[in-house]
């Protein structure tokens, strides 16, 4: 017996279009549109057209036309991830998997394969890994990460600042995030080049993503196992040695989960902010002008350009109704973050500010909400403020149109952001912030004319000690009638006078 053809997403509802494997209107099986190939070039026109035509939850084809849902409104994208009686991320679940219909080579495999991680687990297992990497987050120091922030935007604002030009994407957004999570899982000497493109390589699902994967992987394996052995105060020791007692494996796992994520959705982001600041005259003079500070451009741009514009993804655990849409059991559904955000029921006005609301769907919610999502906005926070103080004038070197993107189903990046800015000179940042010894006053001020006198009745006041100039000339070898005061107290250790002796002495005429 043949099977039928799959037809909306396990509904039962005929749906007249082309027949199957038409190319026409880019629509396959069924008549569903396909969220790849030339009509997904522009993935948030054809979201607009699944608005238009099914309503809040769409039926569509993924890569080798799987059936899945898009879900595309706000308040429906909310009850998905906030209900885990209804719907799981557990892809053992999925009808296609257990059907044969998607295949081991998978374009989108990586996205949605099980692994025994806290994102695909449910239930008890879910609360002790969750709670592992909620307890290693708690521990973090924010201030001291802020302060990691911006030494590593000052470095890498010193690799370009006298060119006057630079791609703001290759060049910073790119590699800030990296640089500051290896910082914080406690392997910075495993920042670098290679290890930014293997970040980048891996989720795309290129013919180098396995062996990018295994690059990163090979760099959090080793790190376990240090810090199994020799335990610091970093993310990775806390992770080990949360009472939950997870295995090495558990560990390097989740520590992948936590670097990707939080570099490749911080990385568009920065990209994004700078982005809107650099073309939106609106943003930069609200900015410049104290009307929105950084933080705020951030949630902007997270209701706008969220950093993945969609999740891979959610499955039916019953039979249920979502959007108006019969829901089977087994059914997968795509977290629709980008057409979320956009929904008409909520932004009924696209160009209305939303500084304050912070009610986007970028860091997702419910159980599986993004736990590293503080850090994101710390380092974009303090990255974009610490570039355009280092950078006044920058400005964009192109034409807007003229930007390029490249957009998968997961994310949407922009290729480069080229500006130019007058070259400033590198800053010394070698030590970290105040760290650097207070400078010593200047000696000259030190030479004055001698002590008067004091007025009759008056008890001498002994003198504070002098601090000795340095490289003091031979005896006698002083011009004019200034003395060095200091000659006549005892020596004693360097030291810069307080504040209120300071002011002693300026009141006494010194």
């Amino acid at each position: 017996m043949t099977p039928e053809p799959p037809s909306r997403t396990s509904t039962d509802d005929a749906m007249p279009g082309p027949p199957p494997g038409c190319p026409a209107h880019g629509t396959g099986p069924g008549g569903l549109r396909r969220l790849y190939g030339p009509e997904a070039e522009d993935l948030e026109a054809l979201y607009e057209k699944l608005r238009a035509e099914h309503g809040a939850v769409a039926p569509v084809l993924i890569h080798q036309d799987v059936p899945m849902w898009v879900v595309l409104g706000h308040s429906e994208n909310l009850h998905m991830v906030r209900t885990p009686s209804q719907f799981t991320r557990d892809s053992r679940t999925w009808t296609a998997f257990k059907e044969g219909m998607v295949a081991p080579d998978h374009p989108l495999m990586p996205h949605f394969a099980w692994q025994p991680i806290c994102s695909h687990a449910e239930g008890d297992e879910h609360l002790r890994l969750r709670g592992a990497v909620t307890g290693a987050m708690s521990t973090i120091d924010y201030r001291g990460i802020r302060r990691s922030i911006n030494r590593s935007t000052q470095l890498l604002a010193n690799r370009f600042c006298e060119d006057g030009e630079a791609d703001l994407v290759s060049e910073f957004a790119d590699h800030l995030p990296m640089a500051v999570m290896c910082e914080v899982l406690g392997m910075p000497e495993e920042y670098n080049e290679r290890m930014v493109q293997a970040a980048r390589d891996m989720i795309k699902g290129t013919e180098t993503a396995i062996a990018s994967n295994e690059y990163v992987m090979g760099a959090l394996v080793r790190l376990t196992a240090r810090r199994r052995a020799q335990p610091q105060g970093d993310f990775t020791s806390h992770l080990i040695n949360h009472p939950a007692g997870l295995t090495d494996d558990e560990v390097s796992q989740h520590l992948r989960v936590v670097l990707i994520a939080a570099y490749e959705a911080t990385a568009n982001l920065l990209a994004n902010v700078l982005r809107m600041v650099l073309t939106d005259p609106r943003f930069r003079a609200q900015l410049n002008g104290g009307q929105m500070t950084v933080p705020e451009a951030v949630e902007q741009s997270l209701w706008d350009e969220p950093p993945f514009s969609a999740v891979l993804g959610y499955f039916a655990k019953q039979e249920t109704e979502l959007g108006g849409q019969r829901i089977r059991k087994g059914d997968g559904l795509l977290f629709g973050i980008a057409p979320g955000n956009v929904d008409p029921r909520v932004r009924p006005d696209l160009t209305a500010n939303m500084q304050g609301n912070r009610s986007h769907l970028a860091f997702g919610g419910g159980p599986h909400e993004c736990p590293g999502q503080d850090i994101g906005r710390a380092i974009a926070d303090t990255g974009v403020d610490a570039l355009l103080m280092r950078l006044p004038d920058v400005q964009l070197a192109c034409e807007e149109h003229e930007l390029r993107w490249t957009a998968s189903l997961a994310s949407r990046h922009l290729v480069e952001l080229p500006v130019k800015f007058a070259p400033k000179p590198p800053q010394d940042v070698k030590q970290r912030p105040r760290a650097h010894p207070v400078p010593d006053p200047h000696q000259e001020w030190e030479i004055t004319s001698p002590t008067p006198a004091p007025a009759p009745g008056q008890a001498a006041q002994p003198s504070a000690p002098q601090q000795p100039v340095p490289e003091p000339e031979p005896a006698g070898t002083g011009t004019g009638t200034d003395t060095v005061t200091a000659t006549a107290t005892t020596p004693g250790p360097e030291r810069r006078l307080g504040a209120w002796q300071r002011l002693l002495r300026w009141w006494r005429g010194h």
